[in-house]
């Protein structure tokens, strides 16, 4: 019975750690834009800035360059997610970053140069007048494989296609660049869940357990 319960164990830990090591290569719907982003991961560290460059206007089908940068923070490694309002709208990978559904997200943990980390990437605008959303969450990692002393932030910057929306802005972008810094993805450069486990991993493991004891019974 002991050895089943040492089993057990070691199996629920490994299902719990399954999430944090599967957004080491990216993570999508932690950019701000359909609520907050991973405000339940990573805390305790410095906060970092996070802030896109890149044009405020394209013309109608116009590509235009833009970056995603986070500063300071923990500051040795991190990961970024970036998400677009408009399904017009298409995000292309710049290096370092990998297409997932419609979001960017980082391919691997990439490390800082200095104080400073850059995600490179492209916005291809819709063919009619709007005007556009971009949101962005970075975290700035210790690289200890551990969730705290790492902080995430994020930002959101807009972008008029044409004339832009009739009832839109001046298209400039938005002032609270700095973001809450709860906002981000994990250690290894994507957002952990560890904290918050899906139902299924603990029903896999209560049903392990009760095939252990069934046999040893």
């Amino acid at each position: 019975m002991r050895f089943a319960f040492r089993t057990v164990g070691v199996v629920a830990v490994w299902l719990l750690s399954t999430p944090a090591l599967a957004t080491s290569t990216g993570i999508t719907g932690q950019s701000g834009k359909e609520g907050p982003a991973c405000n339940m991961c990573h805390k305790g560290g410095p906060t970092p800035t996070v802030e896109f460059q890149g044009p405020t206007t394209l013309a109608p089908g116009e590509t235009g360059r833009y970056s995603f940068i986070i500063r300071g923070g923990a500051a040795k490694i991190g990961g970024v997610d970036i998400a677009v309002d408009n399904a017009a709208a298409v995000l292309q990978a710049g290096e370092g970053l990998k297409k997932l559904g419609s979001e960017l997200t980082h391919s691997a943990p990439k490390a800082f140069n200095g104080n400073e980390l850059r995600f490179d990437f492209s916005l291809v605008a819709p063919s009619t007048d709007v005007t556009l959303t971009l949101f962005g969450a970075g975290n700035s990692a210790n690289a200890d494989l551990d969730s705290g002393g790492d902080k995430p932030a994020a930002t959101k910057w807009s972008v008029n296609v044409g004339k832009g929306s009739p009832d839109a802005g001046s298209g400039s972008p938005d002032a609270g660049s700095g973001g809450t810094g709860d906002e981000g993805d994990d250690d290894k450069g994507g957002c952990s869940t560890t904290g918050g486990s899906p139902v299924w991993m603990l029903a896999m493991a209560g049903t392990f357990l009760a095939l252990l004891c069934r046999r040893q019974g």
